[in-house]
């Protein structure tokens, strides 16, 4: 199980050859990393995430999940048959993703970690409530596009990753201001 980083402040890089401070425009001038709180924010808000696994034979599998922030920890989960897992189950290294698709506004992430499954059934009750939480009735009403899956996730139907970040990065944009923040943890 990942070490749980609520309380871990990651230090924080600004990588200036991809921020705005090579490329002068209005604002540059004053561009700073990105605050890990703001990117905190912008995790615990996301909706849907991109995940990244690495097949057995070294071809990259992306695909869209929904995925929750807690205690400094992403979970998301997949079907145990389905092509994430397998991967996972070679490979755990993984990236999640997720962003806004303007070139002027937003804040896009990306998580790098190892995905180890989750197993301890208080930690199962952690990120079921967590989900619950973010996504309400998507997973709480029976019309939601989610709901059962609290108990896909007690009864192993489904498996549940956590990955603590090892690097992440921020790529913002405001107005023309770039940023990209190299987090290490």
């Amino acid at each position: 199980m990942p070490t749980q980083g609520s309380a871990q402040q990651p230090t924080a890089q600004l990588d200036a050859r991809y921020s705005s401070a090579l490329n002068p425009r209005p604002g540059a001038a004053d561009v700073t990393p990105t605050e890990w709180a703001e990117a905190r924010r912008q995790l615990e808000a996301a909706e849907i995430f991109w995940v990244s696994t690495v097949r057995p034979d070294g071809r990259l599998h992306v695909t869209p999940v929904i995925a929750a922030w807690h205690d400094g920890v992403l979970y998301f989960s997949t079907g145990p048959g389905e092509q994430k897992a397998t991967n996972l189950a070679h490979d755990a290294h993984c990236a999640l993703t997720t962003g806004g698709n303007s070139l002027t506004q937003g804040l896009d992430l990306v998580i790098e970690g190892e995905a180890e499954p989750v197993t301890d059934p208080a930690v199962l009750e952690e990120v079921i409530a967590a989900h619950e939480t973010k996504y309400g009735p998507h997973i709480t009403s029976p019309e939601g596009t989610f709901h059962g899956i609290g108990d896909s996730f007690r009864k192993g139907d489904a498996v549940v990753f956590a990955v603590a970040p090892t690097v992440a990065y921020g790529f913002g944009r405001d107005n023309g201001v770039y940023t990209h923040t190299r987090w290490t943890f």
